[in-house]
């Protein structure tokens, strides 16, 4: 690195770098933003105004991400980009690094780190070919509601028996962009783009701290679409997004359990379940774990801060809360939302580890085996049976909806 502090680039520009990353490193000490990369250079430049506007950085704007790695002020890149650029997007970073035209610390990756786990290998397999440290973004194992409740129930657990139970649900009304609801550059519907929230944070819960210690040992799952293909809500995808949820739908709601075997031999269950047919205030995520003697719930809705607009209101609330669906009515407020999330401890720990040159607590092994969790859980939901872990082969495999094969409504769960 030129200096002491760490300059981040960002390869994307869309919501999550928009509202929730870039907006964190207007509190985080030792790095600057110092480069926004997007194919819209106009959505780029948005970004970087409101870095130079928060005192986060002076990036430069570019629509090339060679130009953003290669640029002297860049050392590390937070990639953040569509599902289906991820590959091509690493394949490039790491030519500029092997031919000399660029000189990082270190490569975080947004969740999920790829469309199928045979993607997400090759992610890893290019960034270990060479001297980067990488970090896997997942915001929700560093929500400090999810920190404070593990800490608080494992202590329990020296006493009573370690948990056995973890419970995760991520749920709004459906993405920000297009890419999103076509399921073949997504990798699928909302299994993939929030079910891989879900399996980690299980997984971290029921996991002993400071290890990860558990063995997934089988999965079972069902999808279904249940909202979105309806006619009225398909036609609405259709004009908006340019997709076809009546011929090529993805999954709106998914539901599956991850069991796990712990070192002493005993079972373990993390529940999952997501959906983009959730109409309420906003977006919510519900956590929850239990053991012998003790449980713990997270509520991310209910923050103790609600504000209310009548309908005669001049002009409804704006932006209140993540995915909300009114500007009218009783409105939860999250006063802190990035942090809320996660996302601010997050970065802070991964810049903390790029300057130490280490990699971050979560690097991109661990997006692999979330990889493997979510492909394992398609195949259970397209076989309609249980999964043993290692009897699947999953390092071709593609998801139903992804090839184009997956049949909304009943059609989709007769088998």
């Amino acid at each position: 690195m030129a200096t002491n502090r760490l300059g981040v680039g960002f390869v994307g520009a869309g919501f999550i770098t928009r509202e929730f990353h870039a907006a964190t490193f207007e509190r985080i000490r030792d790095a600057d933003v110092t480069g926004v990369m997007n194919p819209t250079v106009s959505k780029a430049e948005a970004v970087a105004d409101a870095c130079r506007e928060a005192g986060s950085g002076d990036p430069i704007a570019t629509g090339d991400v060679r130009e953003l790695v290669g640029h002297e002020d860049v050392d590390a890149v937070w990639v953040t980009s569509p599902n289906h650029t991820r590959v091509e997007t690493v394949e490039a970073i790491v030519e500029e690094i092997q031919q000399g035209g660029a000189d990082l610390a270190g490569i975080a990756m947004e969740k999920p780190l790829a469309r199928t786990v045979g993607e997400a290998q090759r992610i890893v397999d290019l960034v270990e070919e060479t001297e980067l440290n990488h970090a896997y973004l997942e915001n929700q194992v560093y929500m400090p509601g999810v920190d404070r409740m593990k800490e608080l129930l494992w202590d329990s657990a020296e006493g009573a028996g370690r948990p056995y139970l973890a419970r995760s649900a991520e749920e709004h009304a459906g993405p920000h962009s297009s890419w999103f609801w076509d399921p073949e550059r997504q990798g699928g519907g909302v299994l993939s783009d929030m079910m891989c929230h879900s399996h980690k944070v299980n997984r971290h819960l029921l996991s002993r701290p400071g290890e990860d210690d558990l063995e997934p040992i089988a999965v079972t799952c069902d999808i279904s679409t249940l909202k979105w293909g309806r006619d009225d809500y398909a036609a609405e995808l259709a004009a908006e997004y340019d997709v076809d949820y009546h011929e090529t739908p993805g999954e709106d709601y998914a539901s599956a359990s991850v069991f796990y075997e712990t070192p002493e031999g005993d079972l373990v269950v993390g529940e999952a379940t997501n959906s983009w047919c959730f109409v309420g205030s906003g977006l919510r995520i519900t956590i929850e774990l239990l053991g012998p003697e003790y449980s713990g719930t997270i509520n991310t809705l209910e923050s103790g801060t609600d504000v209310f607009f009548s309908d005669r209101a001049a002009e409804g609330a704006g932006y209140v809360v993540e995915k909300q669906a009114a500007d009218r009515g009783k409105m939860p407020v999250l006063p802190q939302e990035g942090a809320t999330y996660g996302y601010l401890d997050q970065n802070e720990h991964v810049v903390s580890a790029f300057r130490a040159g280490e990699n971050a607590r979560e690097d991109l092994r661990d997006g692999l085996d979330v990889a493997k969790l979510v492909a394992a859980s398609y195949l259970a939901a397209e076989r309609g049976e249980r999964v043993d872990f290692d009897d699947a082969d999953l390092a071709d495999y593609v998801p139903e909806p992804a090839r184009g094969e997956f049949a909304a409504g009943p059609a989709g769960v007769e088998r």
